[in-house]
Protein backbone atom coordinates (compact mmCIF):
# COMPACT_ATOMS: atom_id res chain seq x y z
CA UNK A 1 0.00 0.00 0.00
CA UNK A 2 1.20 3.50 -0.84
CA UNK A 3 0.21 6.56 1.16
CA UNK A 4 0.84 10.19 0.35
CA UNK A 5 -0.62 13.64 0.77
CA UNK A 6 -1.07 16.64 -1.47
CA UNK A 7 -2.37 20.19 -1.26
CA UNK A 8 -4.82 21.69 -3.74
CA UNK A 9 -6.14 25.22 -4.13
CA UNK A 10 -8.61 24.09 -6.81
CA UNK A 11 -10.30 21.33 -4.78
CA UNK A 12 -9.30 18.83 -7.49
CA UNK A 13 -7.11 15.74 -7.67
CA UNK A 14 -5.89 14.23 -10.93
CA UNK A 15 -4.58 10.79 -11.83
CA UNK A 16 -3.02 10.19 -15.23
CA UNK A 17 -0.30 8.48 -17.22
CA UNK A 18 2.04 11.21 -18.44
CA UNK A 19 2.04 9.79 -21.99
CA UNK A 20 -1.75 10.14 -22.21
CA UNK A 21 -1.70 13.93 -21.84
CA UNK A 22 1.35 14.77 -24.00
CA UNK A 23 -1.06 16.42 -26.45
CA UNK A 24 -1.99 18.94 -23.70
CA UNK A 25 1.59 20.05 -22.96
CA UNK A 26 1.33 23.24 -24.99
CA UNK A 27 -2.18 24.12 -23.82
CA UNK A 28 -2.87 26.94 -21.39
CA UNK A 29 -2.32 25.98 -17.73
CA UNK A 30 -6.05 26.25 -17.06
CA UNK A 31 -7.22 24.11 -20.01
CA UNK A 32 -8.81 21.60 -17.66
CA UNK A 33 -10.88 24.26 -15.86
CA UNK A 34 -13.10 24.39 -18.96
CA UNK A 35 -15.70 21.72 -18.13
CA UNK A 36 -16.07 20.47 -21.71
CA UNK A 37 -12.28 19.90 -22.03
CA UNK A 38 -12.12 18.18 -18.64
CA UNK A 39 -15.06 15.89 -19.43
CA UNK A 40 -13.65 15.05 -22.88
CA UNK A 41 -10.27 13.94 -21.49
CA UNK A 42 -11.91 11.95 -18.67
CA UNK A 43 -14.30 10.26 -21.11
CA UNK A 44 -11.37 9.43 -23.42
CA UNK A 45 -9.69 7.66 -20.49
CA UNK A 46 -6.69 10.01 -20.50
CA UNK A 47 -7.10 11.41 -16.97
CA UNK A 48 -9.25 11.13 -13.87
CA UNK A 49 -10.12 14.54 -12.43
CA UNK A 50 -11.77 14.23 -9.02
CA UNK A 51 -13.47 17.43 -7.90
CA UNK A 52 -13.95 17.91 -4.17
CA UNK A 53 -15.97 20.42 -2.15
CA UNK A 54 -12.95 21.99 -0.44
CA UNK A 55 -9.40 23.14 -1.08
CA UNK A 56 -6.80 21.87 1.35
CA UNK A 57 -4.50 19.02 2.27
CA UNK A 58 -5.71 15.54 1.34
CA UNK A 59 -4.41 12.21 2.58
CA UNK A 60 -4.47 9.37 0.06
CA UNK A 61 -4.05 5.62 0.52
CA UNK A 62 -3.78 3.28 -2.44
CA UNK A 63 -5.40 0.04 -1.35
CA UNK A 64 -6.20 -3.35 -2.87
CA UNK A 65 -10.00 -3.08 -2.81
CA UNK A 66 -12.80 -0.69 -1.93
CA UNK A 67 -16.17 -2.26 -1.10
CA UNK A 68 -18.43 0.66 -2.02
CA UNK A 69 -16.56 3.28 -4.07
CA UNK A 70 -18.03 6.75 -4.49
CA UNK A 71 -16.98 6.72 -8.14
CA UNK A 72 -15.08 4.58 -10.64
CA UNK A 73 -13.14 6.00 -13.59
CA UNK A 74 -11.58 4.02 -16.44
CA UNK A 75 -8.05 5.05 -17.34
CA UNK A 76 -5.52 4.21 -20.07
CA UNK A 77 -1.90 3.71 -19.07
CA UNK A 78 0.23 4.05 -22.20
CA UNK A 79 3.64 4.34 -20.50
CA UNK A 80 2.90 3.06 -17.00
CA UNK A 81 4.26 6.21 -15.29
CA UNK A 82 1.28 7.60 -13.37
CA UNK A 83 0.92 10.82 -11.40
CA UNK A 84 -1.48 11.07 -8.46
CA UNK A 85 -1.83 14.57 -7.01
CA UNK A 86 -3.14 18.11 -7.28
CA UNK A 87 -4.81 19.04 -10.56
CA UNK A 88 -2.75 22.24 -10.57
CA UNK A 89 0.12 20.02 -11.75
CA UNK A 90 -1.65 18.48 -14.76
CA UNK A 91 0.38 18.59 -18.00
CA UNK A 92 0.10 22.05 -19.58
CA UNK A 93 1.98 25.23 -20.39
CA UNK A 94 5.07 23.20 -21.40
CA UNK A 95 5.28 21.57 -17.96
CA UNK A 96 4.62 18.12 -16.57
CA UNK A 97 3.95 17.32 -12.91
CA UNK A 98 6.81 17.43 -10.43
CA UNK A 99 4.83 16.62 -7.26
CA UNK A 100 5.67 20.08 -5.91
CA UNK A 101 2.34 20.18 -4.04
CA UNK A 102 2.74 16.63 -2.77
CA UNK A 103 1.44 13.67 -4.68
CA UNK A 104 3.31 10.68 -6.00
CA UNK A 105 4.49 8.98 -9.19
CA UNK A 106 3.91 5.23 -9.43
CA UNK A 107 4.76 2.68 -12.10
CA UNK A 108 2.20 0.19 -13.45
CA UNK A 109 2.19 -2.24 -16.35
CA UNK A 110 0.87 -0.62 -19.53
CA UNK A 111 -2.83 -1.36 -20.02
CA UNK A 112 -6.38 -0.40 -19.14
CA UNK A 113 -7.41 0.18 -15.54
CA UNK A 114 -10.39 1.13 -13.42
CA UNK A 115 -9.80 3.54 -10.55
CA UNK A 116 -12.21 3.06 -7.66
CA UNK A 117 -12.31 6.03 -5.29
CA UNK A 118 -13.85 6.59 -1.87
CA UNK A 119 -13.60 9.92 -0.03
CA UNK A 120 -14.32 10.63 3.61
CA UNK A 121 -13.52 14.18 4.65
CA UNK A 122 -9.93 14.84 3.61
CA UNK A 123 -9.05 11.13 3.37
CA UNK A 124 -9.16 9.37 0.01
CA UNK A 125 -8.92 5.66 -0.78
CA UNK A 126 -7.93 4.59 -4.30
CA UNK A 127 -8.02 1.03 -5.64
CA UNK A 128 -6.61 0.32 -9.10
CA UNK A 129 -7.83 -2.74 -10.98
CA UNK A 130 -7.05 -4.08 -14.44
CA UNK A 131 -9.96 -3.46 -16.80
CA UNK A 132 -10.92 -4.06 -20.41
CA UNK A 133 -12.62 -0.67 -20.82
CA UNK A 134 -10.70 2.46 -21.79
CA UNK A 135 -13.41 5.11 -21.88
CA UNK A 136 -16.03 6.70 -19.63
CA UNK A 137 -19.49 8.19 -20.17
CA UNK A 138 -19.67 11.15 -17.79
CA UNK A 139 -22.01 14.02 -18.67
CA UNK A 140 -20.56 16.37 -16.06
CA UNK A 141 -17.32 16.71 -14.11
CA UNK A 142 -16.68 14.03 -11.49
CA UNK A 143 -17.56 15.35 -8.02
CA UNK A 144 -17.14 13.40 -4.82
Amino acid sequence: MHTFEFVTDTATMCVFDLACLKHRLEDDADWWSVSSAEIQEVNNGNVAFLNFKSDGKYFVSIVDTIDEPDVSVNLKLNSGRVFFGAAEEVSSDGLEPEALRGGIFLEFPVGLYALHIKKTGFSILVAIKISDISTNSFFSVVRI
